[in-house]
């Protein structure tokens, strides 16, 4: 049995495990990043009995949600074949791989309407293109939650620095950590831009620290995902997505260009591949906002996208990089390698986001003969908008940011780098590890 590693989305799960009006749940997420752990976490925590159907192995109960049997009389046949007792309020019932069985999703919102009481949860690995094809599966009557990989709050507590994490998470620019914290902060920050945030690779690390292994599971993962590629969009070629998914860790910084990924495809094809990446989650696209005014996602201008991986071990990864400069060197540039950072921050923003909706990345850009200017996140907290700059060092003009708040009259910015928390006249200074604390430290 491999150990269970606190997840945030615990709390969730639990609460909703408790609630007396409860929708079934449908859990989202990219493939591998602990869906069925934590479900089954959840059983082992609240239920006396747990209910297990994999439709991808389970095609002998797929006749069951053809709409001839109601949520009751599933469940009783359910509970006979796998001899587990469903009972409402002692069990919980947990669909994986519901993608393989359309008419299952479908049903879900009969489970809601006619058998309430039930505790229903399901998952799959390729939900999303199922869904793409149910778009009205069943609006108001399912709960969708969204999960990640483990952030970097969560891999401390997993390798035992829970401490180290509440300390950081009560610090701000007004209350900085200690100069000796701050540098042990950084040192597991480098660890985990290496490793990234995989359940997989994180529970390795904390097993026995064996980096190398780590790289190999790593490695693993990405042939998984590439061979998944064929089962994503049947008209749109595994060998589009593949040449997609690489130049996105291989373009790094700035607008992502499309005649970059494959000279023999034409711009409608690599845009369709990016798609299908974002839709299953492997990539996250940073949108230009005018951001004249909340929402940020009034004005927006598709046609300047940032691309972010998921994950930063997977990109080190495809990017092949030097462990030991990262591990070693304190020179940004350095640590930055191939838009480390700057993939990190927007990982990180996604994560401390609600779990009930995906949370959308913008960037800020300005093209103006002789003075450029862009802006790598910008963020809405409150009422209010910020600009954030991943920056290299401890001082400097901050151009682009001043530019933007000039133009939108903004009164202060966020900058985040490996320096500790502190305030820089009108800038407020995150280290990179903490960059989540902005929403609670400056509503």
């Amino acid at each position: 049995m491999k150990s269970y590693y606190k997840r945030t989305i615990d709390a969730t799960l639990s609460q909703w495990a408790k609630e007396n009006d409860r929708k079934p749940l449908l859990l989202r997420g990219a493939r591998q990043v602990g869906k069925t752990s934590a479900v089954r976490h959840l059983a082992k925590q609240e239920f006396r009995y747990y209910a297990e159907i994999d439709f991808n192995e389970r095609t002998d109960v797929h006749y069951l949600f053809d709409g001839s049997y109601s949520p009751q009389q599933i469940c009783q046949i359910l509970s006979t074949l796998i001899r587990v007792p469903i009972i409402a309020g002692e069990t919980l019932l947990f669909f994986d791989e519901i993608q393989a069985c359309p008419n299952a999703i479908n049903r879900l919102r009969y489970f809601y309407e006619r058998y309430p009481e039930i505790h229903l949860i399901a998952a799959g690995s390729l939900l999303e293109f199922a869904l793409e094809r149910l778009p009205s599966f069943g609006v108001g009557r399912i709960r969708s939650i969204f999960m990640y990989p483990f952030s970097f709050e969560e891999f401390l507590i997993a390798s035992g620095n829970e401490p180290l994490a509440s300390m950081i998470n009560s610090s701000s620019p007004y209350n900085p950590l200690a100069l000796p914290i701050h540098n042990q902060a950084l040192q597991l920050l480098r660890t985990f831009l290496i490793i990234g945030g995989m359940p997989d690779v994180v529970a390795r690390y904390c097993t026995d620290g064996n980096l190398l292994e780590c790289q190999h599971i790593l490695s693993d993962l990405i042939i998984s995902f590439r061979d998944d590629f064929v089962k994503y969009r049947k008209r749109i070629p595994s060998s589009r997505i593949d040449a997609a998914f690489r130049s996105v860790a291989e373009q790094g910084l700035g607008k992502f260009v499309y005649n970059r990924v494959d000279s023999e495809s034409n711009t409608k094809q690599i845009k369709d591949a990016l798609d299908t990446l974002i839709m299953a989650g492997l990539v996250y696209p940073v949108t230009h906002t005018a951001a004249n005014g909340i929402p940020l996602g009034a004005e927006i201008n598709e046609k300047y996208r940032r691309m972010l991986l998921f994950d930063t071990g997977l990109l080190q990864r495809l990017l092949n990089l030097d462990l030991s400069d990262l591990f070693s060197s304190n020179d940004f540039k350095v640590v930055n390698r191939g838009a480390i950072a700057e993939t990190f921050i927007g990982n990180e923003l996604i994560k401390a986001s609600s779990c009930y909706s995906p949370q959308a990345l913008y960037c800020w850009h300005r093209e103006k003969a002789g003075s450029n200017a862009e802006v790598d996140y910008v963020v809405q907290i409150g009422s209010d908008i910020f600009p954030i700059e991943v920056k290299s060092g401890t001082k400097g003009s901050m151009q682009s940011m001043r530019i933007f708040m000039q133009l939108k009259d903004i009164s202060h910015g966020i900058r985040t780098s490996l320096e500790n928390f502190g305030l820089y006249k009108d800038i407020f200074l995150y280290p990179l590890y903490a960059i989540k604390n902005i929403y609670s430290t400056l509503l």
